[in-house]
């Protein structure tokens, strides 16, 4: 590939971390697209800033932490300790100070000190208050999106501080006045217009499953299905819709569309819920959290489905864990026996617990695998019954798939494992700069792994990951075919036709 207009990290030991040497606005140039008035108004945000927008900013905040008291203890409740200065993967791979989770909450706490503490309202040059300016609001666009909501800092926070909920707060007040950032609402009104982040319409989706089953098919002689729409099916799987047509993702979908046929349980997509993804979280927005969820609801209903199973995604996995039973419930049609909702990656680990299905290592003979813990699986949601799930279930699909697996640095994996580069709203490519260095703490722990271990792939289970896996890898030298999909490696594994 050519050479990148900007430096690359070097990658070191993922057992050392030396706190980097600062440089200051280092990123002070980086942002994201200004969304449009086409982008803003089909959301019910204003087009574009008007007269009396810091008032409105400041009002906006003011509700915020009236309604989110945990909003209002990270505001009061920092004593700048250091924890987690060197926790951000874009700070590490930046080095530009206001990365640091503590600095870049500070931007917020600045202005949240002037209107809502005496101490600011009285003296605001003695205890960093500052005013709500066009200057401020431009650095709150910056660097509130050089955050990628991963909550990797909150893990070493004494005090568990979220800045991930911070970042959404500053996100949502500056969507209300008009200063919205294009990736995101773009994609969202993509969702309520058409029904997935891709604009992908029903036609076309019917289309691109037939072509599916014919590639199955061919590679396996059976008939295993895509059904979308099904009435009356057992499942309805709403997955992101960068499975229906991306690679990795896709050859995850295979995945699930076998292990379902193996299994023998009938199942269905819907072209009213093609999508799992929920930026609404990425904009800190519950209101559009809600309209894009009830899209599943909606569909549940009118399918008259058991049970509602989501695909490999992280932060559809995260809302759909966290908020979904608030957002669109009571989920009191389904049947009662499931969880609501479940993940595929339970159901699949269900099934091999079981003997449901059978998995047969040599379908992935020569390669050695390791797993990239998405962020939001991590550490905003869990899997199964057990406390930990998220981190031993995936574990378990993998290594009942592949000859050999091996984990990453223990400071990279689990509940610390780092961001991919990409999350939170950033996969866009104006921020590959900012995607390409934040990726650097994963890549150090991926290449240690490669040189002592001899991995040849890495897992993931997160339709963003994948996506920021093939665009990064090859800055840092590895094949873009280095990442897959968890449901990938199963697809390669599973045993068809003879299971009961």
């Amino acid at each position: 590939m050519a050479a990148a207009p900007f430096d690359i990290p070097i990658l070191g030991d993922p057992a050392e971390h030396p706190i980097p040497a600062l440089k200051p606005d280092a990123m002070a140039a980086s942002k994201p697209y200004l969304a449009a008035e086409a982008h803003q108004q089909p959301l019910g945000f204003p087009g574009e800033l008007t007269e009396g927008w810091e008032k409105r900013a400041v009002e906006h905040m003011g509700s915020l932490v009236s309604k989110y008291r945990s909003l209002q203890v990270y505001m009061d409740i920092c004593v700048k300790c250091g924890a987690c200065t060197d926790k951000c993967h874009y700070f590490l791979g930046t080095h530009d100070p206001k990365n640091m989770p503590v600095a870049r909450a500070d931007l917020f706490r600045s202005v949240y000190r002037r209107y809502f503490t005496p101490a600011g309202k009285m003296a605001p040059g003695l205890v960093g208050a500052r005013d709500m300016t066009k200057d401020v609001l431009d650095e709150w666009f910056n660097y509130f999106h050089q955050c990628s909501q991963c909550r990797r800092c909150s893990v070493f926070c004494p005090y568990g501080i979220d800045t991930a909920e911070i970042s959404m707060a500053a996100r949502d007040i500056m969507d209300s006045i008009g200063q919205g950032q294009k990736y995101c609402n773009e994609i969202i009104g993509k969702v309520h217009k058409i029904g997935n982040n891709l604009g992908l319409p029903a036609p076309a989706l019917i289309d691109t499953l037939e072509g599916l089953e014919e590639d199955m098919l061919d590679e396996t002689g059976v008939a295993v299905k895509m059904p979308i729409d099904v009435e009356g099916a057992e499942v309805l799987l709403v997955t992101p819709s960068a499975d229906f047509f991306a690679e990795p993702h896709v050859l995850g979908l295979m995945g699930y569309a076998k292990v379902f046929h193996a299994a023998g349980v009938s199942w269905t997509l819907s072209t009213k819920a093609s999508e799992a993804g929920n930026f609404g979280m990425f904009i800190g927005n519950y209101d559009q959290m809600k309209k894009i969820s009830m899209r599943i609801r909606e569909a549940a209903r009118e399918l008259g489905v058991k049970r509602i199973i989501f695909g490999e995604c992280g932060h559809a996995w995260r809302v759909a864990y966290s908020f979904l039973n608030t957002l669109a419930g009571p989920w009191d049609f389904l049947d009662p026996r499931y969880p609501v909702p479940q993940h595929i990656l339970e159901f699949t680990n269900d099934l091999i617990t079981r003997k449901g299905i059978k998995l047969d290592k040599s379908g992935n003979d020569g390669m050695v695998l390791t797993v990239h813990d998405s962020c939001n699986v991590a550490r905003g949601a869990r899997m199964g019954d057990k406390p930990g799930g998220q981190f031993t279930i995936p574990r378990a699909v993998i290594q009942a798939s592949v000859p050999k697996f091996v984990d990453m640095h223990p400071d990279t994996i689990c509940d610390k494992t780092f961001c991919c580069g990409g999350g939170g709203g950033l996969l866009t490519d104006e921020l590959i700069e900012l995607r390409v260095k934040g990726a650097s703490p994963r890549m150090e722990a991926l290449k240690d792994v490669v040189d002592k271990e001899g991995v040849t792939h890495m897992a993931a289970m997160c339709a963003i990951c994948k996506a920021q896996f093939t665009k990064i890898l090859p800055y840092y030298d590895f094949d873009r075919e280095m990442v897959v999909s968890v449901h990938q490696l199963v697809s390669n594994a599973i045993v068809l036709g003879d299971n009961d």
